[in-house]
């Protein structure tokens, strides 16, 4: 490590993203992307722009374009809503709007791993909250933080939904403190937590474009809450870097937005391959949690889940697997096509004969 680095960089443990491995053949099923390519209408969207031969000029600052789209999908204002480059963006801007050093923040234990990361670089004291036998949110944990609560619902790797009376139950328990909710897999569970965002101005909701809009490639996430709490994270995004949104990103995801004949579609043919690969891997002799995400996580009875993420990777097929206490008897499974997620299952077989 360089004597030349900050206090900063020398305490922060940087996030381990999924294997990303550059074989043509490989099937990925280890970083929930979505199987299915983005609407046509998303490359149509960007060649349009890039036609308008507008690469040399700065893109808005403001984003209002794909603000107003998102807007209109989910029944608000764009000063309802902030745009970012990729939900981790948002997610990093928001600890340092929100979450105040010195102020224990609470997040669950079993939860996704950037939030730890966030809060050693930002010098934000934590303390993870253990989740319930059967991984379920133990509410009551999470009233009366001092810095603020952040949990992502679906939770991953867990892949379990908390319905929205939990949500609602900790959001009156915190009132004096910012909520955060963390929806990257929202659109394959229940109702959003933004239908809450007129009622609570201490919530704030994060979503994603990576997952169910099939653009993970142009790294657009986006925050929902009241108009003061999008003021804030704009004053952070403003002291940090105007033009987080490029031209064509701004034009491949507004035009996603508004194609929402072909979200419904691809959505709903991963949530029924979702439900068959629960079905055929409880056959095959796992346990599986009840997903309500685009992956599972399943412990296999018959091998380590270790063991078996390895004799997976040594076939072509990549899954993920966490080493980590409470966590590591699993395996997380992204939903892929239906040939995939058959060919998963033909190994599957073998390997767990």
């Amino acid at each position: 490590m360089s004597r030349f680095l900050s206090t900063v960089a020398r305490r922060t443990e940087p996030y381990v993203p999924g294997e990303q491995l550059n074989q043509p053949d490989i099937i990925k099923l280890n970083t929930n992307e979505n199987p299915y390519p983005p609407s046509p209408k998303v490359l149509e969207a960007i060649q349009s722009e890039l036609n308008g031969n507008t690469l040399q000029r700065y893109p808005s600052p403001t984003v209002d374009p794909l603000r107003h789209a998102i807007a209109e999908t989910y029944g608000l204002t764009k000063e309802n809503v902030f745009v970012g480059n990729g939900s981790d963006e948002v997610l990093a801007f928001s600890f340092m709007a929100f979450f105040e050093p010195g102020k224990t923040i609470k997040f669950p234990e079993i939860s996704y791993s950037f939030y730890p990361v966030y809060s050693k670089l930002f010098n934000i004291s934590f303390e993870k909250v253990p989740l319930n036998n059967d991984f379920t949110l133990p509410k009551k944990q999470f009233y009366n933080s001092p810095g603020g609560v952040i949990i992502p619902n679906p939770n991953a790797p867990t892949s379990i939904y908390a319905e929205l009376d939990v949500i609602e139950d900790i959001l009156k328990n915190n009132p004096d403190q910012i909520v955060i909710i963390d929806e990257a897999y929202i659109d394959f569970a229940g109702p959003s937590a933004m239908k809450l965002i007129d009622r609570y101005a201490n919530l704030l909701v994060i979503q994603t474009t990576s997952k169910s809009r099939a653009l993970a490639g142009l790294r657009i996430g986006f925050a929902l809450g009241q108009p003061e709490l999008i003021a804030g994270l704009t004053r952070i995004k403003d002291s940090f870097n105007s033009y987080t949104i490029d031209r064509l990103a701004m034009a491949g995801a507004t035009a996603a937005f508004v194609d929402h004949a072909y979200f419904t579609e691809s959505t709903n043919k991963i949530i029924r391959t979702r439900e068959s690969a629960v079905h055929m891997l409880k056959e095959l002799g796992f346990e599986v949690l009840p997903s309500d995400a685009n992956f599972v996580f399943a412990k296999p009875l018959h091998k380590e889940a270790k063991v078996l993420y390895q004799l997976l990777k040594d076939r072509g097929i990549l899954v993920r697997h966490f080493d980590q206490e409470g966590i590591r008897d699993y395996i997380r499974i992204s939903i892929g096509t239906d040939n995939q997620m058959n060919t998963l299952f033909e190994v599957l077989k073998q390997l767990t004969k």
